[in-house]
């Protein structure tokens, strides 16, 4: 899985004690010294051999009410932010995460809840982990986006040894691995009770926080804390602003589109696994949050969720919120929830179709996607084959100018094929009029 570019490093295979993660030379987690191999093709969300997202919803919300192809099964879908407290001033979005987890707890439901948080800087660069959070206090340290390569191995072991219930918060492909844990393990199966999913775009490796540093004239040995999304209620939800906590009590901080690498949609740093998804709504999650990317919601800087809640009894908690005034929340149809999500679904459902047709080496994915090379046009061919040279590249240039100590090396590099790919992208201008004219225009973004 790993030399086949299908890892994520989600950290399932390892868990209980089958060998550790680590970084490797890209800032991306793997397995090393596994001593059982052979469990991953049950257990690595990306294996050919594992149950796929249909068949693990299929069997965990049979009941559901609702099924659509880009969402998936669900019993009702939402937009808004939480009403009470500080919830959507301490999120990076609405707020609804981290209200969820604390419903949970405060109504006694789970007993901890496995989430990203903050944590001290270790020394190969990673500033944020996995924990369980047992209090209210604990649980509000960890809000927020992470875009930072982590694992699971740790909390799930932790999990197997406290008794309790459990809620685990993680991106599509965790929760879907979390899910092919508890297949094999009676004891997870009885303790982790309730999967809260996260909207994903896909998942960035540890280099991007240096290229960050770099960029604002920063050592990454000088950062202590940093936030993805700094979140400002006079700018727009979409105007990403990375800010950097300093060791001599400094900040640093630039907006992403002054960064080289800071259009998400190019891909730098991507996880290579990333190309082979085709979940964007954590379709095995029992709820579900994502940003509500429309107008007029993308505007306001205060943050707005979209909400899928595929469990009777998170919805029943969601419905009480809404009754009491506590969420401000309206009900949307699947076709909203999907419209906020449309550049992330296109690249994952006809994107993905048209990398599935690619020459590759080693274990072929097998997708909920047909492969398909006919049915784009030549600009989206040419967007998705740039998307993958960018997240190809980036990692290697970054590479060769951290190891000879040139970071002007890999940000012209950036730069340069940033351009390359806005053009590609966005253009109207001569490359546009000149692509489109083949006869073979198509829809961009």
């Amino acid at each position: 899985m790993v030399r086949a570019g299908l890892c994520i490093g989600c950290g399932a295979c390892v868990a209980g004690g089958n060998g550790r993660m680590a970084y490797d030379r890209y800032g991306q987690l793997q397995p090393q010294n596994a001593a059982r191999p052979e469990t991953f093709e049950h257990l690595c969300p990306f294996s050919p051999f594992a149950a796929d997202e249909d068949a693990i919803a299929g069997a965990r919300f049979a009941a559901a009410p609702q099924r659509d192809r880009k969402v998936g099964r669900f019993e009702a879908t939402y937009v808004g932010h939480v009403a009470e407290g500080d919830y959507r001033a301490q999120g990076s979005s609405g707020g609804m995460v981290t209200w969820m987890a604390a419903e949970l707890l405060s109504r006694r439901l789970v007993d901890g809840v496995a989430h990203v948080a903050a944590t001290d800087p270790s020394p190969d660069g990673g500033f944020f982990g996995y924990r369980i959070s047992r209090s209210l206090e604990e649980l509000n340290a960890g809000a927020k986006s992470r875009y930072h390569p982590i694992e699971l191995s740790g909390v799930i072991d932790a999990i197997r040894v406290e008794p309790g219930r459990y809620a685990v918060v993680g991106i599509p492909c965790f929760i879907k691995a979390v899910h092919l844990l508890r297949a094999t393990d009676p004891v997870l199966a009885e303790r982790i009770v309730f999967t809260l999913g996260l909207f994903c775009g896909h998942m960035k490796s540890l280099r991007m926080v240096e290229s960050f540093a770099w960029q604002m004239g920063v050592p990454l040995e000088a950062v202590t804390s940093l936030d993805y999304r700094l979140k400002d209620p006079d700018r727009p939800a979409n105007w990403y602003r990375a800010h950097l906590n300093l060791r001599d009590g400094g900040t640093a901080a630039q907006d992403w589109w002054h960064l080289a690498d800071g259009d998400w949609g190019a891909g730098f740093f991507q996880n290579p696994a990333c190309n082979f998804c085709d979940d964007v709504t954590a379709e095995t999650a029992d709820i579900a949050f994502g940003d509500a990317w429309v107008e007029p919601y993308a505007s306001d800087g205060n943050g707005t969720n979209v909400v899928i809640a595929r469990s009777p009894v998170l919805n029943d908690i969601v419905r009480d919120g809404i009754m009491q005034g506590r969420l401000a929340l309206q009900p949307v149809d699947a076709e909203f929830v999907a419209a906020t999500q449309a550049a992330g679904l296109r690249h994952r459902r006809e994107g993905l179709a048209y990398r599935l047709t690619w020459r590759r080496r080693g274990i072929r994915p097998v997708k909920r996607v047909a492969p398909d090379r006919r049915g784009h046009t030549l600009r989206r061919k040419l967007i998705y084959r740039m998307r993958a040279g960018i997240a190809f590249w980036s990692h290697r240039v970054f590479w060769l100018a951290h190891r000879t100590g040139q970071p002007r090396l890999y940000i012209a590099w950036a730069r340069a094929a940033l351009r390359l790919y806005q053009a590609l992208t966005y253009s109207r201008g001569r490359l546009g009029r000149f692509i489109d004219g083949l006869g073979l225009a198509g829809r961009d973004g």
